[in-house]
């Protein structure tokens, strides 16, 4: 048999008629090994969940999935910031595509000081990297989601007795144009709440955190108004979103805000 009878097909090189481009289109939910440096010198060892994406022109019937899993494991054991800026040129060169898009999700560890007693424990962070190359303009993100405490100014202020409190997931995904540690972006957020979180607090610890969040009581609205007021005093991220979810402990309902707004845009600068 004649090696041209051998040639299997290439379906999804094939031409498409229905002349509908496609945003996005490629593997999701891939786990790989990670590296990340921190802010204390070191680095952490992770499990990241990756999907990576291209853009497809209307007349191509389907991608290459499986250049997406080439690239992934021809970066050794671990991807690095590094690496996760070179996988997007990769993917657009490979795959001849004019957008490429990584996102790469996984858990972050800092370790925090108990305020009065100095006991250390690890506190976790979900933490995404988002990167998107079109052509030659590179974008790229940090998602930083920070459980915090939220005090009810209302509550505060109609009780004799105390107030009511909520935990609050605080999301803040901010695109970049200059290196920024996650830590710094987690601190930030954490200075505005009523007060952060700790693994393990001993009982002056919890009195202190008790009275901080009375001391210090903020609206959901309060929470992203701060926290944006500080994203726009930072030349380093030149867009961004901060949202907070409250959970009610009085309502069977959650409290919620958003702000979004990207720096770069000519009304913004006018502003």
């Amino acid at each position: 048999m004649s090696s041209s009878a051998l040639a299997l097909e290439d379906v999804q090189n094939s031409a498409d008629e229905r002349r509908i481009p496609i945003n996005k289109v490629g593997v999701k939910g891939i786990r790989h090994p990670a590296l990340v440096k921190d802010r204390s010198g070191g680095e952490q060892r992770t499990i990241a969940d990756f999907s990576l994406y291209v853009s497809l022109p209307h007349n191509f019937k389907g991608t290459h999935m499986s250049r997406f899993i080439e690239i992934l494991n021809e970066h050794e054991k671990e991807i690095t910031v590094r690496s996760f800026h070179e996988m997007l040129f990769e993917i657009s060169d490979r795959l001849e595509a004019k957008t490429s898009h990584i996102e790469m999700h996984f858990p972050y560890f800092v370790e925090k000081s108990a305020p009065i007693s100095g006991v250390k424990s690890l506190m976790d962070y979900d933490i995404s990297f988002i990167g998107e190359l079109n052509e030659d303009e590179m974008a790229v993100s940090i998602k930083v989601a920070v459980p915090a405490t939220s005090l009810c100014p209302c509550s505060k202020g109609i009780s004799e007795y105390g107030a009511h409190n909520q935990r609050s997931m605080i999301t803040v995904t901010a695109r970049i144009g200059g290196f920024i540690w996650i830590e710094e972006l987690i601190d930030l957020i954490e200075n505005e709440a009523s007060c952060d979180l700790f693994s393990v607090l001993k009982r002056p610890d919890e009195k202190y955190v008790t009275e901080k969040a009375y001391d210090n009581p903020k609206f959901v609205e309060d929470i992203v108004r701060d926290i944006a007021d500080r994203l726009n005093n930072e030349k380093r991220i030149t867009a961004y979103s901060v949202e907070s979810e409250n959970f009610e402990s009085i309502h069977n309902h959650s409290a919620y805000a958003i702000i979004t707004k990207d720096k770069t845009d000519p009304e913004n600068i006018a502003a």
